[in-house]
């Protein structure tokens, strides 16, 4: 009997995170799915393992990033949909059947971001759903914020692909993950391609997915992460705005480009985020940039809208983040 979804999975070097993610996709209520991992030319024994314990896998000798590997398994599958897993989560035992109901809804639903919690803080969220603002900002809707909230389905501009089911024929109509941006954006990205095509992506607060975050880059902020995100966000409006678009929002896009600057620069990483700015700037001609078609138009003014929208969601979500900080500080203050 075909199955409906394949579980794909890049990996690099992540043999610490595989046991537990792949318990978990044992343990699933939903057996209507095949599991397929792409390894990265890992190093750490990954492709050993794989191997011993049978788990379909495809194993490339060299790294061809996140973009390069998820391709190579949506191309390699066959079923309707795919779901893209990170190997640092662990999915709750509902997670495929949640995702599959939620993707059936419509067929005008390209993806569905799932709803990821810190592993190691569950009380708080990782994502809700991907966001993209008018300062040229992708965030993550609800990280840091308590997971007891963000119960309601709802659109959002991207599926974080960490946990994300996609529609496998709409790749064939806007073009796989592209492979440029190697690493990072490159679910807003095409998330902002089926968007233009006048795709929905929603969230899903039923599927839950446990999160460590980091597990491949190491940590929240280095120098390979902050140059490869700030060159793939001069692709991603490049590629997805059309002129007048781009024009009308660059005083924004600037002004983040000028905070960020200030926000790594403190951090000691500001050299790498303006590397990675000159080199987005170079490169960028060799993107394929969307041809704007005038029956998309009015789609492009919908994300106009959002970008609007999100921008003043970021505001309120950091300043309450900011807020729980202070609050947290002023405890423990009292407490000594």
């Amino acid at each position: 009997m075909d199955k409906k979804v394949t579980v794909i999975i890049p990996n690099y070097n992540g043999l610490t995170y595989m046991e537990e993610c792949m318990e978990a996709l044992k343990n699933q209520s939903c057996k209507d799915f095949d599991i397929l991992v792409i390894d990265n030319g890992s190093e750490d024994g990954s492709a050993e393992w794989l191997k011993e314990h049978q788990i379909p896998s495809v194993f490339l000798t060299e790294n061809k990033g996140f973009s390069g590997a998820v391709n190579l398994g949506i191309q390699n599958s066959t079923t309707p949909y795919v779901i893209l897993l990170n190997n640092d989560t662990k999915a709750d035992k509902h997670y495929i059947r949640e995702m599959i109901r939620a993707v059936e809804q419509s067929p005008r639903i390209f993806s569905v971001s799932s709803k990821m919690v810190q592993m190691y803080h569950p009380d708080l969220m990782d994502d809700a759903g991907d966001m993209y603002c008018l300062l040229g900002w992708a965030y993550q809707r609800g990280v840091g914020r308590s997971s007891s909230g963000y119960g309601r389905p709802c659109r959002v501009f991207a599926a974080c692909a960490g946990a994300a089911i996609y529609r496998r024929e709409v790749f064939c109509q806007i073009g796989y993950f592209d492979e440029m941006h190697f690493a990072y954006l490159e679910d807003i990205d095409v998330g902002y391609r089926a968007r233009i095509a006048g795709y929905d992506n929603i969230y899903c607060p039923t599927a839950l997915v446990y999160h460590v975050g980091s597990g491949t880059s190491g940590s929240k902020y280095n120098s390979f992460k902050v140059k490869l995100a700030a060159r793939n966000s001069v692709y991603l409006n490049y590629k997805n705005m059309p002129w007048p678009q781009l024009m009308f929002n660059l005083p924004g896009i600037l002004a983040g480009i000028g905070l960020k600057y200030g926000f790594f620069n403190k951090l000691g990483f500001g050299k790498d985020y303006l590397e990675g700015l000159k080199e987005g700037i170079r490169t960028a001609k060799n993107c394929r940039k969307v041809p704007y078609k005038r029956e998309n138009r009015n789609h492009y003014l919908v994300i106009e809208w959002e970008l609007f929208a999100a921008t003043f969601l970021y505001v309120y979500e950091f300043s309450r983040r900011q807020m729980k900080k202070v609050l947290e500080k002023g405890a423990v203050r009292k407490k000594q």
